[in-house]
Formats: C-alpha cells, sequence, structure tokens
C-alpha cells in the first residue's frame, strides 16, 4: 500500500505538471483579430493580430497556436506601434509535439512507475524503460517485460515539447510594455471548393442555381472569429525546396471589405476575390459550408450530341451499333440570362422534378472558373431513348495512298415521344475537303463540324456525307 500511495502522488505531480503550470512570460497570448485567405490548391493566408508583452533587450518569445503546417519560410511579424523598436534577431518553428509517444520517448534508459492491477489491488513497480520502438521493453528487476499491462507515471515532463506548435523568437525590443503585433504566414491544409445545385423547369429551358462553399481545414489549428476570404483562379506556385505539404512563398494579402450579402465578390490582380462580410470560426480538421450564390432563374438549354473520333478517317472502318447519344445542358453565363457573375470551379448537380414532384438527381459535372459573359456545358448523362449507328460505306485511296475518299452513315433512331435535334460532331483529321452531304454543316474550328440532323418522335434520321482527307 505504500507503493501504491507513492505511485499515486506521482501520477498527481503528472496531471499538476501537465494541467496547472503557469505560462512562461509573454506565452500564448490571446489573439485579438485573426484573418484567413484561402486559395484554390492546398494553401491559406493567415494573419494574426496578438498583444505580447515586450522585454527591454533580448529576450525569448513563444508564439504558439499557429498551422501545424506553416511554411516557417514565409513568416511577416510587424509591431504595429512601436515599429522600428522591435526587430526578430532569429526564428525557430518548435513542432516536436507533447504525445503520450513522445514523452515515453524521453526516458529511455531511465527509471519510471508501471502502475498494474494485482488480486484486484493497484501495484506501483520500478521498471527501467529500455526501448518505446514497436512497443514497450521494460527492465524490472532482473526480468525483461514486453508491453507489460498497466499504465505508466513518469515523475516530470522531460525535455523540449510543445502542446502545439510554436514559433520561437529572439527579439530585440528598446522598450518593455504590452505591444499588439501583426504575425502573417502561409499554410497548407486550407482547402476551398464551390459546388452548385442546380433545378430544371419541368420543359428544361430554364434552372435555379445556387452556390455553396465548402472549407476544409487540416491545417492544424483552429482560426476564431476569423475574417474569411476566398480567392478564385490558378496561381503560380514556386517549386517546393522542403516539406512537401508547404505552402509557397509570401503573398500580398487582400484588404478588407464588408458585404450585406453571403460573400462580396470583386476582381483582385488576375484573380477574383470572395469576402466573407462576419467574422467566423474555422476549427481545425473541420468541414465548413456557407452560402456562396443565391438561387438565380437562368435560361438554359437542353442539347443532344454524338460525338465522333480522328481515327475514323484513317483506316477501313467497319461502323459500330448502339452508340450512346449524350445529354447536355448549357447556358451562357450573362446577366440577360440571368446570371452574370464569376463562378469558381466547382462541381454542379442537376435535380429535377418528378411527376408527384419530388426532386430526382438527373446528372452532375464539373466547371472550371467561368467568367462573365462566358458559356456553361454541363454534361448530364446519356439519352436511354436515343440510339445510333455509325458505318463506313466507302474508303479509296487515291494520290499515291496520301489521299483518302471516304463516305459515312450515321443513322439515329428517336424513341422518345418528341421530336428531337442531334448534333453529329465529327473531329476531321489532316486536310480536308466536304464533296457530298445530306444534311448541311457548321464548320466550329479548322478540324471540327458539327451537322444538326432533326430526328421526329418514333422515327429516325440518317445522316450521309462523303469527305476528302489529304496528310
Amino acid at each position: 500500500m505504500k507503493r501504491l500511495a507513492i505511485a499515486f502522488s506521482l501520477l498527481a505531480a503528472l496531471t499538476v505538471a501537465l494541467a496547472g503550470s503557469p505560462a512562461a512570460h509573454g506565452d500564448d497570448p490571446e489573439p485579438r483579430a485573426v484573418a484567413v485567405t484561402v486559395y484554390n490548391g492546398n494553401l491559406g493566408l493567415v494573419r494574426d493580430e496578438r498583444r505580447i508583452a515586450l522585454e527591454r533587450g533580448v529576450f525569448t518569445l513563444p508564439f504558439r497556436d499557429v498551422a501545424a503546417l506553416i511554411d516557417p519560410t514565409s513568416v511577416a511579424f510587424r509591431a504595429l506601434r512601436a515599429g522600428g523598436s522591435v526587430d526578430v534577431l532569429e526564428q525557430n518553428y518548435e513542432y516536436d509535439l507533447l504525445t503520450p509517444q513522445a514523452l515515453l520517448e524521453k526516458y529511455v534508459g531511465e527509471i519510471v512507475t508501471l502502475v498494474t492491477l494485482v488480486d484486484g489491488e493497484e501495484r506501483a513497480v520500478a521498471a527501467k524503460l529500455l526501448s518505446t520502438q514497436g512497443g514497450t521493453v521494460y527492465q524490472i528487476g532482473d526480468s525483461i517485460a514486453l508491453n507489460p499491462p498497466g499504465r505508466v507515471v513518469l515523475p516530470a515532463l522531460k525535455g523540449d515539447l510543445r502542446a502545439s506548435p510554436t514559433l520561437v523568437w529572439t527579439l530585440a525590443s528598446e522598450r518593455a510594455g504590452d505591444e499588439p503585433v501583426e504575425v502573417s504566414y502561409l499554410t497548407g491544409g486550407l482547402t476551398w471548393k464551390a459546388d452548385y445545385v442546380a433545378t430544371l423547369s419541368a420543359d428544361d429551358r430554364e434552372l435555379d442555381l445556387g452556390g455553396w462553399v465548402t472549407i476544409d481545414n487540416r491545417s492544424g489549428t483552429t482560426y476564431p472569429d476569423a475574417k474569411l476570404k476566398l480567392v478564385a483562379g490558378d496561381i503560380h506556385r514556386a517549386p517546393q525546396e522542403s516539406r512537401e505539404e508547404l505552402a509557397g512563398r509570401a503573398l500580398a494579402m487582400a484588404d478588407e471589405a464588408a458585404s450585406p450579402s453571403a460573400f462580396e465578390e470583386r476582381t483582385f490582380f488576375e484573380y477574383h476575390l470572395y469576402d466573407l462580410p462576419r467574422p467566423t470560426t474555422i476549427r481545425n480538421n473541420q468541414t465548413k459550408q456557407i452560402r456562396l450564390l443565391e438561387s438565380a432563374t437562368v435560361r438554359t438549354a437542353k442539347v443532344y450530341r454524338l460525338a465522333g473520333a480522328p481515327w475514323y478517317y484513317t483506316q477501313r472502318y467497319g461502323g459500330e451499333k448502339g452508340l450512346k447519344v449524350g445529354v447536355y445542358q448549357e447556358f451562357e453565363n450573362r446577366e440577360r440570362d440571368g446570371l452574370g457573375v464569376p463562378l469558381p470551379a466547382g462541381t454542379v448537380r442537376l435535380y429535377k422534378a418528378d411527376a408527384d414532384g419530388t426532386l430526382q438527381l438527373v446528372g452532375e459535372d464539373r466547371i472550371d472558373h467561368t467568367p462573365r459573359d462566358e458559356k456553361v456545358v454541363l454534361k448530364v448523362g446519356e439519352a436511354f431513348d436515343l440510339v445510333a449507328d455509325r458505318r463506313q460505306t466507302e474508303f479509296e485511296v487515291v494520290a499515291s495512298g496520301h489521299v483518302w475518299e471516304e463516305a459515312f452513315e450515321v443513322v439515329i433512331r428517336n424513341h422518345k415521344q418528341e421530336d428531337v435535334v442531334v448534333q453529329v460532331v465529327e473531329p476531321l483529321p489532316g486536310d480536308w475537303r466536304m464533296l457530298s452531304n445530306s444534311h448541311d454543316f457548321e464548320k466550329l474550328d479548322a478540324f471540327t463540324v458539327r451537322f444538326d440532323v432533326p430526328v421526329k418522335a418514333g422515327g429516325e434520321a440518317t445522316l450521309q456525307y462523303r469527305i476528302q482527307i489529304r496528310y
């Protein structure tokens, strides 16, 4: 019982050391203001304003609760009142964190206390810790114990372990007293993406579009009541010089602004900036969603498209049956069509109400960053009731093998109860010349043509054309 009392005394002392030890001078100052800018591509810029206690002369100051994935080379320190009277002489980033395993490793080769349960009673035994690799190895008297049951009690904290990642500065100050400072740095582990919900009207000619921002914080710290900004665009990143998860070089931080809406959008350099007017707490290991775009009714068009391939024209080609016809929804990102706002890259999910009014998912697609007045094309899926067959009806080699004359036939069957128009898009290799065609075509670019083929409900239509290809 005497040994048991000693063990509990040691455990109590360790508990006090972990939870009740006073903070060192200047440790863990309360944040005054936090601002976070999140970029596409696992990059965040953090600005943290706090009050610190200055000492006259040279002294050491720990600055806690920074991101675990901070890029130490990007840290900028600025005293807001003292200005040039405070200099950073040295900076260390300490990320050897206080964990049970890390603390136990500090005691390898030393005597610790094992508390085990024997006959329903706890007993304390002195043991020498020999190893912590792949388990624990202890010497108890003349015996070696591998992973013994019970718990280990250590006499005190040991080493330079930190409860959280910490910047430790050596500062030189001309005066003493409280000083507000601003610390900014880049970090990995912060990402954001846009997600859109689109609801199609009954006739597929309008959609209601709403957008959400999803922010994922795996940077290793929490940002309380942060001023949040999002940057949409593809910024150039310098090649990484050290740890892969660290962010690139420092970037200028955007000015703050207020807005009555969920996000205020504006141009920023060659990108677009989205500014949340209210503070929000971004917790570590948290996924947060914030509304980006209020629902807007947008004019849209459903398009059926059958796409060809360049290799059809370079060889003898027997043909294919049962080809799928793609279904697309297209709309112009214009104010006159009900939208006209920059759309960050993200996933668009399209829904439509069925006969009893229940919304059903009809497809989803990703869009790239889309400026105003640009077209958005969404691949919804494949049409169930439209089927196409394609075959090569003629293939002739002329002019010493460098010129081909070929004929093709595309048959489209429409099992729907409504007339449709199917766009047949043909990518043509080399120098080409259309010799004959059953339907008019539009030249989309130097190597692509599009035929618009009307197909009656319950019927079929046949596209025929003859072409010369020269290499």
